[in-house]
């Protein structure tokens, strides 16, 4: 502003424009309370927890249930890791509860034992280069990679889910997988793409391959909104993945976010992951924060 400018005499605001601009002063404050309120509200919300069955073509599925005392909600369905469902995920779905949804977290070994199939004490020491080790893996995962046992699933833990009082069904759906839950995110987007809006996998296992039914060719049968994240190790051994299915995204015209965290290792979002060879933790709470908080992002954009 120069010398000139400041010596001309200012135009008085009117009683109407004050009143204006006092009014959108209020009510961005008011709105940042409310948000701030709600946010509070969300993180505080009591919630109830149930050990639930349900039925599916296979047999009986044993799962967790936890939603907030009061209301309806949208729903999420959480997949677990290999270790399957125990202390750390039902402590996933608590957490997400508190946020103001209604979570499933389902065995998803049901077929071959009821949870908890892994406990925490067996998981600090287990060794997947162990040959009986490696067996038990085998023997307990094989049912889920059969053709379609997977997509049956998610549909009956979809109309569990929609069955239930607790649950808002006029919102989508969200889904997040972990490990070898990522292909599972996956087809459970797919199997219902009008039910499903967001899916989210972290280190997921195998969502890239070769193979007819790789993962990532279910991408244009989905209608969600997508957040891949990525652990540096998994990079390292299959670097072109990531391209790959920023590409299949692309092409399908999804919503999606691919990205990699740098310097961590497959399965840094999971506390009880066991350590490293070198005794370092797998497990990375500050990133693993910054991807919870991600998810959040993704169901408050998705599913609100």
């Amino acid at each position: 502003m120069t010398s000139e400018d400041r010596n001309q005499p200012r135009e008085r605001a009117s009683p109407e424009d004050r009143s204006r601009r006092e009014f959108v002063a209020l009510s961005a404050a008011v709105g940042l309370a409310a948000t701030a309120a709600g946010a509070a509200s969300a993180a505080q919300m009591k919630v109830v927890e149930h050990g639930v069955t349900i039925r599916t073509p296979d047999g009986t599925c044993d799962a967790a249930f936890f939603h907030p005392a009061s209301g309806k909600h949208p729903a999420v369905i959480i997949w677990t890791d290999i270790f399957g469902l125990r202390p750390t995920f039902r402590a996933f779905g608590r957490r997400l509860a508190g946020s103001g949804y209604s979570v499933l977290v389902p065995n998803p070994f049901y077929r071959t034992a009821k949870a908890p199939v892994f406990t925490e004490s067996a998981i600090e020491k287990i060794n997947f280069r162990d040959p009986a080790t490696r067996a038990k893996m085998a023997r307990i995962t094989g049912p889920i990679n059969a053709p379609g046992a997977i997509e049956t699933d998610a549909k009956a833990h979809i109309g569990f889910l929609d069955s239930h009082s607790q649950v808002d069904t006029s919102k989508k759906i969200g889904t997040q997988g972990y490990c070898m839950g990522g292909p599972l995110v996956f087809k459970t987007c797919a199997v219902d793409p009008d039910r499903v809006g967001a899916g989210a996998t972290f280190h997921g296992g195998g969502l890239v391959t070769d193979k007819p039914d790789s993962p990532h060719l279910l991408i244009p049968k989905m209608k969600s909104r997508m957040y891949i994240a990525i652990a540096t190790s998994d990079d390292v051994r299959q670097p072109d993945a990531k391209t790959t299915l920023r590409k299949a995204f692309a092409d399908a015209h999804l919503q999606a976010e691919v990205v990699v965290y740098q310097g961590m290792q497959h399965g840094w979002t999971v506390p009880d992951m066991p350590h490293q060879a070198d005794g370092k933790p797998i497990y990375n709470k500050p990133e693993a924060e910054r991807a919870w908080g991600k998810l959040l992002q993704l169901y408050r954009d998705t599913l609100a």
